[in-house]
């Protein structure tokens, strides 16, 4: 096992820079998960540590080694791709054996480590199929037997789920993170499934434009977004959002209302700024915000409200049964210490 380190790595394809001054450290045994939306440099990243691309400038270091110019094979990583990548005229044993016989490892050695790795996996029985006998998960599961049997210092995942249907997804996330568990090796996942990052995540990076905008513990980034990026891109429902102007410690929204600021608030008086609320922390009452419901979506265990207020359409999610018509008219508010403050232009946090 190893740390890895970044330190002001720089890429970019031709003209255009697709990682700007990474700076990140990864401790020993950790399981990151790098997040974004398409385009935002996540999988770049991971290939620049692997070193299927050539970073620009800066530095990676895993463990106490630079490895900027060491070759992919001998950087002691092993990656698990969203397509498998997995030899169709080879059985499951010869697929997850593959690495250790290109090197010439010893035949009990090879033997060892499929058989402790197929019953990690739970494909003691499948052993000798190829992987068109296979479902997508058992495949997904032989890519990972491969990559465990190397015995790597980092295992680098590249959106491993992406081509599994939504209940298969759901158990492949437990089984990797039970698998990280057993096997305290450093892990660095690629995703644009903020829920992925929330549930698997030790630590979670957030990218945007070829920049980390924040790094922390789910709850930490989920409680405290560093900017309205993060805020909206952590949490599903989204957080919704209101244009207001500060007015004696309180937020004037766009239709009028005021709505009180924790006192942490550091927006001074007139300052445009942006109320950030997430949907479970929007309720009904009595008085607040008027607004008109749109949609009413019944989800079982809670009901998700789609209202128009403040000139801005908005969600609230409750674990009642409310029954409304579009049209009706309501009265939503929040308490005042679920409420987040952004700057309107910069987009940092206010409190």
């Amino acid at each position: 096992m190893a740390s890895v380190s970044l330190r002001n790595v720089h890429k970019a394809f031709g003209p255009i820079t697709v990682l700007k001054s990474i700076d990140l450290d990864i401790a020993d045994g950790e399981f990151v998960v790098l997040v974004g939306p398409s385009g935002c440099g996540k999988s770049t990243l991971l290939r620049s540590i692997a070193g299927l691309e050539t970073i620009n400038g800066g530095e990676i270091r895993i463990g106490e080694r630079e490895v900027n110019h060491v070759a992919p094979k001998d950087r002691d990583i092993a990656m698990v791709f969203q397509s498998y990548a997995l030899y169709p005229h080879m059985d499951v044993r010869r697929n997850m054996a593959f690495s250790l016989n290109l090197r010439k490892s010893p035949q009990a050695m090879i033997s060892e480590r499929v058989g402790a790795a197929s019953q990690k996996l739970g494909l003691g029985s499948l052993l000798e199929r190829l992987p068109k006998q296979l479902s997508g998960g058992q495949r997904q599961r032989v890519a990972m037997g491969r990559a465990i049997v190397r015995q790597p210092q980092v295992f680098l995942f590249d959106e491993p789920l992406s081509n599994l249907d939504a209940k298969l997804r759901s158990t492949m996330r437990t089984e990797i993170k039970a698998l990280h568990q057993q096997l305290k090796t450093t892990a660095i996942y690629v995703t644009h499934d903020q829920v992925e990052a929330m549930t698997m995540a030790n630590r979670i990076v957030v990218m945007n434009d070829g920049v980390i905008q924040q790094v922390g513990a789910p709850l930490e980034l989920y409680d405290r977004p560093a900017n309205i990026f993060v805020a909206g891109f952590i949490g599903s429902p989204t957080m919704n959002f209101f244009d207001a102007v500060i007015e004696k410690r309180s937020a004037r929204l766009a239709d009028g209302a005021l709505l009180a600021l924790p006192a942490s608030t550091t927006a001074t008086e007139g300052q445009e700024v942006v109320i950030g609320i997430r949907p479970e922390h929007l309720h009904f009452a009595g008085s607040g915000i008027a607004a008109t419901v749109a949609v009413v979506e019944p989800l079982g265990m809670s009901t998700q409200v789609t209202l128009d207020a403040a000139q801005e359409r908005v969600t609230l999610l409750t674990l009642d049964r409310p029954q409304f018509s579009p049209g009706d008219a309501r009265i939503i508010t929040a308490k005042t210490a679920d409420i987040h403050v952004f700057h309107r232009e910069s987009g940092l946090r206010l409190n």
